[in-house]
């Protein structure tokens, strides 16, 4: 959604086919900084359960998110009570954000149009009025596979990145933003390093419990990036298992809380560290609101500090 003043807008997740109020997904949820605005994470949190789409919107927005999702869910079901999830960051830098331009329309559009294959990244949906380590940043994804003794699984990995001050990003564990600023000639600014929606979805098959233990890791992964979970940080992970309907949930067959579990957790850590990777150099320059701009990450810059980095250790 733009605008002179309007950079926002709003990601959503659903499955495909399959109408959650009636048969819930396990869910999990963890709060590393709780910061934040979201709705819905305490029912989920007590009874392990997801039984809406999850949408990701702007702070302010949320309320709004969460309306059209239980309109969403009455319109297929006949209910007296229903628990949207809804996550958020603070993209008023960018965003005219007091003039919440999100509506209800345009959160059931985004329900209505997700579709499943490759994800879009950077400054689309929730992403579009977000920043990060002192550059553009938005929406970013990636994945792993899992190996157990029942099938292989997948562990996938969507954030919305708000977080992170300049100097801190870190890429494949060469801490590329201090040496970006370096390079600039640039302080580092003394600002809360902001927000990160979380959402890890996998098809192992898992109870809340075990759930709730893999998408901790998720900690793991920003950490890794270069997050430090500031004080007015809201640091949220939803997470979710296809695998059965939560009522069944009870029935799965137990993957091996040695091998496999540790398993899952390193696939967790490695996609959201690269997700939050990939949330930054997706961006484009944007202005915003007021005329404020937020650069893009500079490629060729560093494309020469990486290089930077390769020398340095060779020469050891």
């Amino acid at each position: 959604m733009e605008g002179s003043d309007i950079r926002t807008g709003v990601t959503a997740i659903r499955l495909d086919g399959r109408d959650l109020f009636r048969e819930p997904l396990v869910g999990a949820i963890h709060v590393t900084n709780g910061f934040g605005k979201s709705v819905g994470l305490m029912q989920v949190q007590e009874l392990g359960r997801i039984e809406t789409p999850i949408a990701i919107t702007n702070t302010l927005s949320v309320w709004t998110a969460a309306e059209a999702l239980v309109d969403w869910t009455l319109e297929r079901n006949h209910a007296r009570s229903v628990n949207p999830l809804v996550g958020e960051c603070n993209d008023g830098l960018l965003n005219d954000i007091v003039g919440r331009h999100v509506t209800r329309e345009h959160v059931l559009a985004a329900l209505r149009e997700a579709t499943g294959g490759p994800v879009p990244e950077g400054n689309v949906g929730a992403g579009t009025g977000m920043t990060g380590f002192g550059y553009k940043a938005g929406v970013g994804t990636a994945s792993r596979r899992v190996d157990t003794t029942q099938a292989t699984c997948t562990v996938g990995v969507l954030v919305v990145c708000n977080t992170g001050a300049p100097g801190d990003l870190v890429l494949g564990g060469l801490p590329v933003g201090r040496e970006l600023q370096r390079r600039a000639d640039r302080a580092q600014p003394d600002t809360e390093p902001g927000s990160i929606v979380m959402v890890v979805g996998t098809d192992a098959p898992l109870s809340s419990r075990r759930l709730g233990r893999v998408i901790r890791r998720t900690t793991h992964g920003l950490a890794r990036a270069g997050g430090i979970s500031g004080h007015g940080s809201g640091d949220v992970t939803f997470g979710f298992s296809t695998a059965l309907p939560a009522a069944g949930a009870s029935t799965c067959p137990p993957l091996d809380e040695g091998r496999e579990l540790t398993a899952l957790f390193r696939a967790t850590i490695e996609a959201t560290e690269e997700a939050i990777g990939n949330s930054v150099p997706a961006c484009e320059t944007m202005v915003g609101r007021d005329g404020q701009v937020v650069e893009a990450l500079p490629l060729d810059a560093l494309r020469e500090a990486v290089a930077a980095f390769g020398l340095a250790t060779s020469g050891r």
